[in-house]
């Protein structure tokens, strides 16, 4: 005995400071701390926790479950003071908190960050703050409740329900408030307003209700009538109110609200037809069991582990508990089957798997005061069931659902400038747009990041008008910013993790139009916006107000020079043959006639009437033939000469019918060459650098595409070489920097008619049609559905186009002749210009060669007439010669006979040699000149030396008369 008694202080030291669970001999006690509501929940507690502690299969082995119970002050100080007098002493695994009669209180929070420094686990059973779930304030608090946040998944799943896709967002400006937008503005992004919602405005008010009789003063300039409101009790009562105000509870609106927003006075005041979505199984009871439950189960696992006995004191600062993180991980692992539903928490420590209740606030008939009916359900495994049956909307309706939209007599119009869909030009001298032409004012964004004024026309402006006009409904025009159609594309943002690290978020948006539409800058798309799954996943259409598909434009394949047009029909060596061919049956022609004996050639020496075939007239009569002048003079006379004159004209017409023919399907049918044949061309199926064609960057048309398999090679090559706009394409086309343009029929239709170096070839492809683009389900959808066609079955739509796209100026086709000008036959001009140019000096020439000739004539004249008067002169001396020798004969023949009867004297010396000198002398002026020759023998006197002979023989001649 008194050994015992000596060892008692030892025995309580030991007691002290080992663990709890080795005090009992082989039974380990856990303490669990409870800190909840009411006193009444003291014995619920110690209940389940035998109950555990019987089912020892529950348990780890040798394991006994201990309460610590306090009732949970409202003053959060006492609630802290508490933990560290009551329940941190007994060395408690873990706390379960519930809250104050205060729900306001902050005690939970003060509890936590109690725990928390200890590294003892604490489990929230009704606190739905966002701010426990930031695990750097509260690193030991898990919930088996949701966070108030978490009611955007029930509306997200909603608004998909009922296929609404344009909200408006109320919330308070407080942590839960910014919370609960994070989280919707979240899954808006993921759904990127394709497939039910997206905010179109967020409306916060300050709570206590500072600025809520504020809070819808610009909600006439927003066309979505769902409103998503977060709220306490007190400030629901007063948006309700100002909501009445602006008639925005009546027939045609949708309220989703949080379950504060439904519930007391709140309730009391709500208008018919609010939803609400409650938490389901908020009973405090049933939430301590399942928290209980899993505590036992986290033990399990845990104690397989070396872990440390929990604090017993809060007075050494310094000291927490090394196996309080390991405890939490396996707290937010677990995963039981309570009296709440399947429970399960995420990393933050919040309850993954909750379930709602869909409350409906209907008008009770009887006693005239609001009630809220169950409509749905909503878990999160078999999530959303609605019974529409017996919902009741804001305005007593039941059955079919609200538009959810606002009939907004001024709409916002997005478009884009598309000739001719679209012009923009500035304003005239006054500032206004003129009247002679239907133009509108539209705003387009300048590069200083400002809107100016411009006036727009076109096809899609009259047609705007015309539904404006018809449809009652006004409206202000502007061009789309960035000047796109509307394609998908990747935004990455920057993202600063718990780490310090920035990661990359990536996601798709929509731009140009189509963005403007999704995110509420534009009512409706009024522009050639091809339809197609992609983008009516995302907006509506209109039914098509315009039937085209995809064509080809190309330059037209340039001729050549102008001036040798009238060449063309012939090749270059086909000319010279027929050049030479010319020259050749000439030449023959001439030595045929030549030689033959019935050619005109042997025919002009029996008759002088008739002229021989000269080389030169053979060449006239070859080419009078060939280019059908007649025949004239000269013509062959033989029969082999006729013979090949007459295949000659045979070929010669031959030619000319050829040459006929061919210049007529050059110059006056003047068909367009295209370097391709359509899509299906070689050079576009194979694409390379050499032939270059391209699109419009984020088009309909690169969607195109891209969704086609068997044209995903030209796509890849398209990539590289498309342009932002059209009129950019069409510019580099006629500057031949692009070979091809692949892009809507109707507009390249209209350039092509408008730019006559231009032509579309091969057949369209890719049939689609226009329409006019809308938000997702805008009530003016179906009513500009129906006015177009209307407008396609009174002529209207057949009227605008033939105004503005069937309005051509290059009027050349495939099958009309076009008339002739002077660029198609400029070089016959030249032609006959060159042979005038020719023919001027040949005058000249001809002129000094006639000129030359006639002198020569002159000098051939005066030498005829020199040598016929020295013959003259010869033939009078001779006659004279002859008269003095005939009477010198006589003279002698007297003498003779004088001699007979007379002596003669003897002659002196001086008279025989004059006798003898006479006959030489008369001797030698007979061999000279032979009076018996012909005058037309003798020799022409064309020198000088003739003269000098013929002076000489005269002065020979006088010296012989003298002798005489």
């Amino acid at each position: 005995m008194w050994l015992r008694y000596c060892c008692l202080p030892a025995y309580i030291l030991l007691a002290w400071f080992l663990p709890t669970e080795l005090v009992d001999g082989n039974v380990r006690h856990v303490n669990i701390g409870f800190l909840l509501s009411k006193e009444d929940y003291h014995g619920y507690v110690n209940e389940v926790l035998n109950e555990l502690n019987d089912r020892s299969q529950l348990l780890p082995s040798n394991t006994k479950l201990n309460a610590t119970f306090q009732v949970l002050s409202w003053n959060p100080i006492e609630s802290a003071l508490s933990v560290c007098q009551t329940l941190v002493p007994t060395q408690v695994y873990a706390v379960v908190v519930s809250h104050s009669r205060n729900m306001s209180s902050t005690s939970p929070a003060s509890i936590s960050y109690t725990c928390g420094f200890y590294r003892i686990p604490v489990i929230g059973i009704s606190t739905r703050e966002h701010v426990f779930s930031d695990k750097h304030i509260h690193m030991s608090f898990l919930r088996t409740v949701p966070p108030y946040s978490h009611q955007a998944l029930v509306w997200a799943d909603l608004l998909r329900y009922f296929g609404w896709t344009r909200v408006v967002l109320i919330t308070s400006d407080d942590q839960d408030g910014r919370a609960i937008y994070k989280t919707f503005h979240g899954l808006e992004d993921d759904l990127d307003g394709s497939n039910g919602f997206m905010i179109e405005r967020s409306l916060i008010y300050k709570p206590g209700g500072e600025n809520i009789t504020n809070l819808f003063t610009t909600i006439s300039e927003v066309q979505s009538r769902v409103f998503l409101l977060y709220a306490s009790e007190s400030d629901a009562v007063q948006v309700y109110a100002e909501a009445a105000k602006h008639n925005l509870t009546t027939d045609g609106n949708v309220w989703f609200v949080t379950e504060d927003a439904l519930t007391g006075k709140a309730l009391q005041q709500a208008p018919e037809g609010i939803i609400s979505v409650h938490l389901n199984g908020s009973d405090e009871r049933s939430h301590v069991t399942d928290a209980i439950h899993v505590i036992a189960k986290a033990l399990k696992s845990f104690f397989e582990e070396n872990t440390t006995a929990p604090p017993k004191t809060c007075q050494n600062s310094g000291h927490f508990w090394s196996s309080g993180p390991s405890f939490y991980r396996k707290l937010i692992g677990t995963k039981v089957e309570g009296e709440t539903g399947y429970l399960s928490f995420n990393m933050q420590g919040d309850r993954a798997t909750p379930s709602y209740v869909i409350y409906n606030s209907k008008r009770n008939i009887t006693t005239g005061v609001t009630e809220h009916v169950k409509v749905g359900e909503w878990d999160s495994l078999t999530q959303l069931k609605v019974d529409t049956a017996h919902l009741v909307w804001p305005g007593g309706r039941m059955g079919r659902k609200p538009e959810g939209v606002s009939s907004s007599s001024k709409l916002q119009i997005t478009t884009i400038e598309t000739h001719p869909f679209v012009f923009v030009e500035p304003l005239d001298s006054e500032g206004k747009c003129s009247q002679t032409i239907s133009a509108v004012e539209c705003h387009k964004h300048n590069a200083t990041g400002e809107w100016s004024k411009m006036c727009c026309k076109g096809f899609c402006i009259d047609l705007l008008v015309k539904l404006a006009s018809n449809l009652n409904f006004s409206y202000e025009v502007h061009l789309v910013e960035d000047g796109l159609y509307g394609s998908l594309e990747i935004v990455s943002t920057p993202v600063v993790n718990g780490g310090g690290k920035t990661n990359n978020n990536t996601k798709k948006t929509w731009n140009g139009m189509v963005g403007e539409l999704i995110t509420g800058k534009a009512n409706m798309i009024v522009a050639p916006l091809t339809i197609n799954n992609e983008r009516a996943q995302f907006i509506d259409f209109s039914v098509p107000f315009k039937y085209q598909g995809l064509t080809i434009l190309v330059k037209k394949k340039d001729h050549g020079s102008s001036f040798a047009s009238f060449f063309q029909p012939f090749e270059t060596a086909l000319w010279l043959l027929i050049g030479l061919a010319v020259h050749i049956v000439a030449l023959i022609l001439y030595v045929l006639d030549r030689f033959s004996p019935f050619g005109r050639f042997k025919s002009s020496q029996s008759s002088d009437d008739q002229d021989a075939l000269t080389l030169s007239s053979a060449m006239w009569f070859s080419w009078g033939v060939l280019l059908n002048s007649g025949m004239g003079e000269g013509t062959p006379r033989s029969l082999s000469a006729r013979v090949l004159g007459m295949v000659w004209a045979g070929f010669a017409m031959i030619m000319v019918a050829s040459y006929t023919a061919n210049l007529a399907a050059f110059l006056v049918l003047d068909r367009p060459e295209a370097s391709i044949t359509g899509i299906n061309d070689p050079r576009l199926r194979n694409p390379s650098e050499s032939f270059k064609y391209a699109t419009v960057t984020g088009s309909s048309v690169e969607q195109y595409f891209k969704r086609q398999v068997e044209l995903s090679t030209m796509y890849r090559f398209m990539e590289n070489y498309n342009y932002g706009t059209v009129d950019e394409a069409i510019e580099a086309l006629s500057a031949n920097q692009l070979d091809a343009f692949i892009w809507d029929s109707a507009v390249l239709d209209y350039v092509a008619s408008n730019n006559c170096n231009l032509v579309t070839v091969g057949e369209l492809f890719g049939r689609c049609g226009f329409g006019l683009g809308f938000q997702k389900g805008s009530p003016w959808t179906e009513k500009i559905s129906l006015e177009v066609l209307s407008f396609h079955e009174s002529g209207v739509m057949e009227a605008l186009d033939g105004e503005w796209i069937s309005n051509k100026h290059c009027k050349l086709s495939d099958n009309q002749p076009a008339t002739l000008g002077l660029s198609n036959m400029a070089g016959v001009f030249i032609l006959v210009a060159g042979g005038i140019v020719m023919g001027v000096p040949l005058i000249f020439v001809e002129i000094f060669y006639k000129h030359h000739m006639e002198t020569k004539e002159k000098q051939m004249q005066l030498a005829r007439m020199a040598a016929q008067r020295w013959r003259g002169t010869v033939q009078r001396r001779r006659t004279i010669r002859q008269t003095l020798l005939n009477k010198a004969q006589q003279v002698r023949e007297n003498q003779k006979s004088n001699m007979r009867t007379w002596p003669l004297p003897a002659k002196t010396k001086d008279e025989e040699s004059r006798e003898s000198d006479i006959a030489t002398i008369s001797q030698t002026h007979q061999s000279v000149i032979d009076p018996t020759q012909s005058n037309s023998d003798l020799p022409l006197l064309h020198s000088r030396g003739s003269c000098c002979h013929r002076n000489h023989l005269t002065g020979q001649a006088e010296v012989l008369e003298h002798t005489v």
